[in-house]
């Protein structure tokens, strides 16, 4: 049996998604390895804790645990502090290694901070190191705003990471040129395997009866979707701007279209709002939309097909998405999509087939674009039947497969040879 020890650092696959740290690499390396474990690997994620009250080991599900490793302060802080604290980190891996006499097959890490964690690894133990990014720094900073910009520290790291790490999986075409272009990475050590979508559980529910489980009242009411972290770079303020034309420019929709955004922490006080968080709910008094728009906070996965399937509409207006996981689940459910037209979502919706996409941080084309599906229910309904059929190519077994594969052939020194890639 294989063995893979899986680094997420600064964010745990345990996490409710929407939170400060939680997103869609969470969900990546928890279904990655939930089907990995299915597949026969046995699989250890290292997160770091936060929250004195996890317990240390969980077991996720066959083959696979989770390991909350105890250093540094127990809760959410600038990612940019987990540096400090990654010797211990190691030092705490090596501890479990040794204490239950594991050899571990590959180090499989999960963004910058684990990639550092990786290699100490490897020098450690000899064994090879497969990379993923999620997001990259360089391409962050070029949509950044003011004090958003990534630290050119990070910048070095990735691009030392890209030279000496024995692979890295790139979710997409468009995310491994970009590392060619912008770190000048050998290609040839870059693989293109995209994310996948877990299709037992993101599938198609009756859309009255996920209405009734929450709430929101039956059609002709319309029902717009947003899911992710509350950060600049999600280009929610832009979707906020778009309601606000929409309802301004077909009045008809007044009291009849709602916004769920599910992100943040509903428990948190005013006081307790991010910077961000206080900049949208000024922005929605400003925009006379308070009515229609609920901040949710962060949704259990279990939870979140309900939502997908309750609403009319998912959009992800993001400045940068290396893949867009979101638009994928909702596509999963037969929901289309709204995108930004960058990054990952190129490739991820299909404009015109699976859903829209529409420029980036451009208000006037997002409300265009959304009204012309709240218009038209036929093309709706066609739209979220093609998303359902695509998504469909993307089960993470298939994803799994792949990865294993690629496990196979660093362990065995093989060449890196492109595998076909889903979808």
């Amino acid at each position: 049996m294989r063995r893979v020890a899986m680094l997420s650092v600064h964010s745990s696959p345990l996490a409710a998604l929407g939170g400060k740290e939680a997103g869609g690499m969470n969900v990546y390396v928890r279904e990655l390895s939930r089907e990995l474990g299915r597949q026969g690997v046995a699989v250890d994620i290292f997160t770091r804790c936060q929250d004195r009250e996890e317990p240390v080991v969980v077991q996720l599900a066959p083959n696979v645990r989770v390991f909350t490793v105890r250093v540094g302060p127990a809760a959410p802080y600038d990612k940019n502090w987990v540096l400090t604290y990654l010797p211990e980190f190691i030092h705490r891996i090596r501890c479990v290694a040794d204490g239950e006499d594991i050899h571990y097959d590959v180090v499989h890490s999960h963004y910058w901070l684990s990639g550092v964690a990786a290699l100490e690894l490897r020098q450690a133990w000899g064994t090879p190191v497969v990379h993923m990014f999620h997001t990259l720094a360089a391409m962050k900073n070029t949509v950044a705003r003011g004090d958003e910009h990534e630290t050119s520290e990070r910048l070095e790291i990735e691009r030392m990471l890209l030279q000496e790490v024995d692979r890295v999986v790139a979710a997409t075409p468009l995310d491994r040129a970009q590392m060619v272009w912008h770190y000048n990475a050998n290609a040839e050590r870059i693989m293109v395997i995209p994310c996948g979508v877990d299709l037992n559980h993101f599938r198609l529910i009756d859309q009255d009866a996920a209405r009734q489980e929450l709430g929101v009242p039956p059609h002709p009411h319309r029902m717009l979707l947003f899911v992710g972290r509350i950060e600049p770079l999600k280009g929610i303020d832009t979707l906020l701007r778009a309601l606000a034309l929409l309802v301004e420019q077909r009045p008809k929709w007044w009291g009849h279209v709602c916004l769920a955004i599910i992100g943040g922490d509903r428990r948190e006080t005013r006081d307790q709002w991010s910077a961000e968080m206080k900049r949208l709910r000024r922005l929605q008094g400003e925009l006379g939309i308070g009515e229609l728009v609920t901040f949710q906070g962060s949704q259990d996965q279990r939870k979140l097909p309900v939502f997908y399937n309750a609403s009319d509409i998912v959009v992800v207006p993001s400045h940068y998405e290396s893949f867009g996981m979101v638009a994928l689940e909702a596509m999963a459910c037969g929901t289309p999509v709204i995108a930004s037209d960058v990054g990952g979502l190129r490739y991820t919706v299909r404009h015109g087939e699976t859903g829209l996409l529409v420029p980036q941080q451009d208000p006037q084309a997002l409300a265009e674009k959304i009204a012309l599906l709240l218009d038209d229910e036929p093309l709706r309904a066609k739209l979220g039947q093609q998303a359902s059929v695509t998504a469909q190519r993307y089960s993470w077994s298939s994803i799994a497969r792949e990865i294993r594969q690629l496990y196979d052939d660093v362990i065995c020194g093989e060449p890196c040879l492109q595998l076909p890639v889903a979808g």
